[in-house]
């Protein structure tokens, strides 16, 4: 929670005001940002200076890992965080690659487990990182890239948090995850999530010990419509001490996170928190 306030407060005291094009609207914008997640000592990054729904965050990474392109799929399994980009983007809506309802097109996971290859075909990029990971093996080059500036059209939102590299030391696990852009007040809860979710059922999966989850931010920022309910709501609370995440331990391969796995084998112990904050969400 230190390092979540800290970054919300740097950005108020140091960002600098940015015309966003996308969503018409101005970011109070910092560049760089590092935070650091220690999943091996069971520390879960849920902010508790707001009520926050850790299922969702964690449903979203599953759609990724099942390689989701469909709003309705990610409904599904315990997420509605597409459904917006899918259906109400107007560069989207307009966009002939575009297949109708519910389409999210050419994103995320469906990058990762689908990679084209030059020479035709695609990488299972996931698929490679299990197999190594689960053989003690790390090539050094264990990454899960979502990032395709070829294929940016075919989606209906380039990737934020693009990149997840994890690196075996020893017997123990770690995780660099880097996102391009993160909208604070309501993303990074979210994504913090995300990042040592992807950690921990990486690791129970490849029978390898979770280390630490490293989160780096690229630019980080505020929109204005959040500034006022950052400043005078939530950096006026007191945080609470990190919850726990409970992960169902007969969760032991990557099939059957494609396969049986919901939202409901994951649980959070020892979660205080604060009221909900309703941040605008900027589409």
């Amino acid at each position: 929670m230190k390092q979540y306030l800290d970054l919300c407060q740097r950005i108020i005291d140091e960002g600098i005001w940015v015309d966003n094009a996308r969503t018409q609207k101005k970011c109070l914008t910092v560049i760089n940002a590092d935070l650091t997640y220690d999943v091996g000592m069971g520390e879960f990054p849920l902010v508790t200076t707001r009520k926050s729904f850790y299922k969702s965050a964690i449903a979203e990474i599953i759609g990724y890992i099942r390689g989701y392109d469909n709003a309705a799929d990610f409904r599904k399994i315990g997420t509605r965080t597409w459904d917006a980009n899918a259906n109400e983007n107007p560069d989207w809506l307009k966009n002939p690659n575009r297949k109708g309802e519910d389409d999210c097109g050419f994103i995320y996971g469906k990058i990762g487990r689908n990679f084209p290859k030059p020479d035709g075909g695609s990488i299972d990029l996931l698929r490679k990182i299990y197999d190594d990971l689960r053989s003690g093996k790390d090539d050094r080059g264990e990454i899960y890239t979502f990032y395709h500036p070829g294929a940016f059209h075919l989606g209906c939102l380039r990737p934020c948090m693009y990149s997840h590299h994890f690196s075996l030391l020893a017997g123990t696990l770690y995780l660099n995850s880097t996102q391009r852009s993160c909208d604070v007040p309501l993303g990074l809860n979210f994504n913090m999530v995300q990042v040592y979710f992807l950690l921990a059922i990486m690791a129970q999966i490849t029978g390898n010990k979770p280390g630490k989850a490293f989160h780096k931010i690229v630019n980080a920022h505020i929109y204005e419509d959040q500034l006022d309910l950052m400043q005078n709501v939530q950096l006026k609370r007191q945080p609470f001490p990190p919850p726990k995440l409970i992960i169902n331990p007969d969760i032991k391969t990557l099939e059957d996170l494609e396969t049986w796995v919901t939202v409901d084998d994951f649980t959070v112990e020892g979660y205080m928190h604060h009221d909900p904050i309703a941040y605008p969400f900027s589409v």
